[in-house]
């Protein structure tokens, strides 16, 4: 049977109850297409409030994010449903990067992400995803992603102080659309907000439309091509970890709700995932992830139709060749942003305190605490460690130091570091001192003979289904 195509379930008009449509079947085309602008909606708010708060062309972010859906369709076979839009785990670096050299310096630490990501996937297509379960066990996952979310709440407070009322505004409306609405408006929380706000600040005269007029309504989005700087890997390699971590939850959910057993399809699905990165990376978008947001558009739907997600890509793409919507887009403020912000990196780390809830992972374990105190502590003050050249800092250390955020007058007062010293940010080293300590105190205590016959290097996510993986 042809890659695209799909069978007709049933009369193609609708679902019986207790029913779902697997990724190989399809239903009209008119309601495929409906479906495939759901996810076009879903994926919008969150796939471009990346490009906004990093500062990349939120055009040529779609203009990628659609690309990269369409190769992960195509590498996993169209097996997997799933959306690949703007990966929150890159703000930090990517923040971190541009503002010591450029958006071309982030550019190269995206695209060096992407290839070790490809990598992961292709090692994982020939051994499996045993040895993953083993280095990340969900303690570790969760504390990762956590400290990325809770690491960037400085970024938030910054952008809220630029217009708390806007901000305020934008926040109170995603705080009663999210409470008070079912069904898809509830998921869109996000784009409520972020549209009543914009048009706020619109009203409000914070908007300056000027730059619209000169942008052509088709046009090919800006591209930005990498700037080799290697001083800035360490910043950006941890988020590999957490893109892991997303594109196996992102399968393994997918096989819960199919009845389908997905694993063998998750070397494919980090694969594909990584060279989408990759590619971004070499055009000037940001990186690339499997979206939760259109998750809950299957849930909703129950269609998970391959089919629907093809019609997203290629909606998103054609959105992508509008410089003229892109530039509106673009002109979002910065109290817009604050207000949403402030929900959306507190959400991000609470997805990690949900990884280790739904994996009982059980904190009156000193090897637990142990692993998720310290990460945390580090990845919220912002701890960084540089190595190399002469330094001048504020604690009179030269070489390699240690420092912290620490707010006078309402500003961070950062270290500063020459151009040719190795910067380790809060994220690498939470990331890596995560890791290093509960492998660490594991041996220790397997060596003691303690009984950790329990401990969370055995704790899996639930089994998908108990069906043999789908041939490859």
């Amino acid at each position: 049977m042809s890659l695209f195509s799909w069978k007709l379930h049933g009369d193609g008009r609708s679902v019986k109850a207790g029913e779902v449509i697997a990724p190989d079947e399809r239903l009209s085309w008119p309601l495929t297409t409906g479906i495939g602008l759901q996810h076009i909606v879903a994926m919008f708010g969150a796939t471009f409030i990346v490009p906004i708060i990093t500062g990349f062309p939120p055009a040529t972010t779609l203009f990628f994010s659609a690309i990269s859906t369409m190769i992960f369709l195509l590498i996993t076979r169209n097996k997997v449903p799933s959306y690949l839009g703007s990966s929150f785990a890159f703000i930090s670096p990517i923040i971190a990067a541009a503002s010591g050299g450029s958006l071309s310096t982030a550019c190269f630490g995206i695209l060096c992400t992407g290839v070790l990501l490809a990598l992961v996937g292709l090692l994982v297509m020939k051994v499996g995803t045993g040895w993953i379960n083993k280095l990340m066990p969900p303690v570790v996952t969760g504390v990762i992603v956590a400290l990325i979310g809770f690491n960037l709440a400085p970024e938030a407070l910054k952008s809220f102080a630029a217009s708390p009322l806007t901000a305020t505004i934008t926040f109170l409306v995603i705080l009663l659309v999210q409470s008070l609405s079912k069904g898809m408006l509830g998921r869109l929380s996000i784009l409520v907000g972020v549209v009543v706000g914009y048009a706020f600040a619109a009203v409000t005269g914070e908007i300056d439309f000027s730059s619209v007029a000169d942008k052509a309504w088709v046009g090919l989005p800006t591209f930005t091509l990498p700037h080799v700087e290697w001083t800035i890997l360490p910043m950006f390699l941890p988020v590999v970890l957490v893109l892991i971590a997303e594109n196996i939850g992102h399968v393994k959910s997918v096989a819960t709700m199919t009845g389908k057993n997905l694993d063998g399809s998750i070397g494919r699905a980090l694969f594909s995932d990584g060279i989408g990165t990759a590619l971004a990376g070499l055009g000037g978008g940001s990186g690339t992830t499997t979206y939760a947001e259109n998750i809950g558009v299957m849930a909703a739907t129950k269609v998970y139709s391959t089919a629907a997600y093809w019609v997203a890509g290629c909606g998103a793409l054609v959105l992508s060749l509008c410089p003229k919507f892109g530039q509106v887009v673009s002109l979002i403020p910065s109290g817009v942003l604050g207000g949403v912000c402030i929900l959306l990196y507190g959400m991000i780390g609470m997805l990690g305190v949900r990884i280790w809830v739904e994996n009982r992972v059980d904190f009156s374990k000193p090897i637990n605490i142990l692993t998720t105190a310290v990460p945390m502590v580090l990845a919220i003050s912002n701890f960084a460690i540089s190595f190399g050249g002469s330094v001048e800092t504020n604690v009179g250390i030269s070489g390699m130091f240690i420092a912290s955020n620490n707010f006078v007058n309402g500003e961070g007062v950062l270290f500063s570091a020459p151009a040719d010293a190795i910067t380790l940010g809060a994220i690498a080293i939470s990331s890596v001192v995560a890791l290093v300590i509960y492998h660490l105190v594991y041996a220790l205590q397997k060596a003691r003979g303690f009984d950790i016959d329990n401990s969370p290097a055995a704790d899996v996510t639930a089994e998908a289904s108990s069906a043999p993986p789908e041939k490859d």
